[in-house]
């Protein structure tokens, strides 16, 4: 098959076009042909830079998030039939300990994550646990799987662990990115009042037509003056922060309510912040990590909504998966309204 394989962590061109061997699947095991992959600024373009602190094996084949037809079957694969078009969600167990052996992969202490710790979807075929598989409803592009399968999971886990209520005042950073506007979305349907940041007019105009009750400018305006303004002074009982850049975390932190929580997952602003200590615990403030939240039930949940029109999916385009380092260049340009999705089965 052909495949996107790194060999050498550096720039868009360490990114090969190769001809490797298509994977058999084993017990429990399905081989799926990938229609969709998004490509993602954490789980791509930082993990080819430099491997993100992940615990990178290389060689290595991308790809988080693939969505596909399943094309192979091994034994023992149980609600999972070949002709199946699929999700791939979660971590990949280790097939053996207890809690894989006993049907809870999602408790497994060795779970990989695909195309990070073990092989994933920047590829024409992709090896994956049966159980990894989610049914994807009629109609449902891959394209847009993808991008539910990747970000509507976890901001429906980020709000859970921000205990977000109806009536709560929800800060969205980047809300006009691959998972900003997903948590606009979702917090929104959750009942909150959502304040978008984002960092041009464009896209903060862009999470307003999701559905985002105010927006801010937080490259032209003061972030946590206007979010004390539009909240009455209240400030932001949930700030979801997944940037991590120096320049914009304070504004953030500060515009959080007294009791507040900052949920935060992602960091590709840079990674390192200053925290003022004395505010967290003054004002008993919560920062929270977000990651792992995410639920197959709350997958299933927006797959449906999706379908229903209530959600509605970003994606800027669609390139052919040899074209993996334009893509990852395009990414970089931080332009795209949405996400770039590769997808092996075009030329």
């Amino acid at each position: 098959m052909k495949a996107i394989v790194i060999r050498e962590f550096g720039g868009p061109d360490v990114l090969r076009w190769e001809d490797v061997e298509t994977p058999s699947p084993g017990r429990g095991e399905v081989l799926v042909r990938v229609h969709a992959v998004s490509v993602n600024r954490t789980l791509d373009l930082q993990v080819r830079q430099d491997g993100g602190n992940y615990g990178v094996t290389l060689p290595l084949v991308l790809g988080n998030d693939p969505s596909g037809v399943v094309a192979a079957a091994g034994p023992e694969v149980e609600g999972t039939k070949i002709g199946d078009r699929v999700a791939i969600f979660g971590g990949v167990g280790c097939g053996r300990c207890q809690h894989c052996t006993g049907g809870h992969q999602r408790r497994c202490a060795s779970r990989k994550m695909l195309g990070v710790q073990c092989w994933g979807g920047y590829a024409e075929y992709v090896k994956i646990p049966g159980v990894n598989c989610v049914p994807l409803p009629e109609g449902l592009a891959f394209a847009h799987a993808t991008v539910i399968a990747r970000h509507f999971p976890l901001a429906f886990g980020e709000c859970h662990l921000a205990d977000l209520k109806t009536g709560d005042w929800a800060l969205v950073m980047g809300a006009a990115g691959g998972l900003g506007s997903c948590l606009v979305q979702v917090a929104k349907s959750l009942g909150a009042h959502i304040v978008a940041a984002a960092g041009t007019d464009q896209r903060v105009e862009l999470a307003m037509s999701l559905g985002a009750d105010f927006g801010v400018n937080y490259r032209r305006q003061d972030l946590e003056r206007e979010v004390k303004r539009i909240t009455g002074g209240h400030g932001a009982d949930a700030v979801f922060e997944n940037i991590a850049d120096p320049a914009l975390w304070p504004g953030a932190f500060k515009s959080l309510a007294p009791g507040g929580r900052l949920v935060t997952v992602g960091a590709h602003g840079g990674g390192l912040v200053t925290l003022d200590v004395r505010r967290l615990y003054q004002q008993r403030l919560r920062v929270i990590s977000g990651l792992g939240a995410e639920r197959r039930e709350d997958l299933e949940r927006s797959f449906q909504l999706a379908r229903s029109g209530m959600f509605k999916v970003l994606v800027d385009r669609v390139l052919p998966l040899r074209e993996a380092a334009a893509a990852h260049r395009l990414v970089e340009t931080s332009e795209p309204l949405g996400k770039v999705i590769l997808d092996p089965t075009v030329d």
